[in-house]
């Protein structure tokens, strides 16, 4: 009889403390307010191209294996975060962590980015993949696609 009585409690605390260890972005997308790039467990951004709008903020997840960076292209950066060159660990030097980075945008423009170890800017200020002294090759002779991407923020 006892069981009975407490068992309802038992589980509504048990949705509780689950409910709370889980970041909001990935339950079901309540948190309006933040955005996410993953990298998964390959060199690219996951969306390329992100649209926000002003007021929010988008968090990098690092879920690869291996370090990578968000490194700002000032050229074409009007979005805020000049300058930025920001180490985002992966999770074989983060303890099985992945590792994080969280920006908040506050006016309007586009947020140009790259990481500086999958990509590097040309003449043109456009992210190449690394060549012959800075990338992998493939069997093809290929050096792959320069890892970089965008978010563009919107006024409301």
């Amino acid at each position: 009889m006892v069981v009975r009585r407490w068992a309802p409690v038992a589980l509504l605390a048990v949705f509780v403390c689950i409910a709370g260890t889980v970041p909001r972005t990935w339950a079901g997308g309540s948190d309006r307010m933040r955005k996410q790039v993953i990298v998964p467990g390959e060199d690219r951004f996951v969306p390329f191209a992100l649209t926000i709008h002003v007021g929010q903020s988008v968090q990098w997840v690092n879920t690869d294996t291996d370090d990578h960076t968000v490194v700002t292209n000032n050229f074409f950066n009007t979005g805020g975060h000049e300058g930025l060159n920001f180490l985002l660990k992966g999770t074989d030097s983060n303890g099985g962590i992945p590792g994080t980075l969280t920006l908040h945008f506050s006016h309007p423009g586009t947020f140009v980015y790259y990481c500086r170890f999958h990509a590097h800017l040309d003449e043109q200020h456009q992210p190449v993949a690394p060549g012959p002294n800075g990338g992998i090759q493939d069997a093809n002779g290929n050096f792959g696609t320069p890892m970089n991407g965008i978010v563009t923020v919107l006024e409301d």
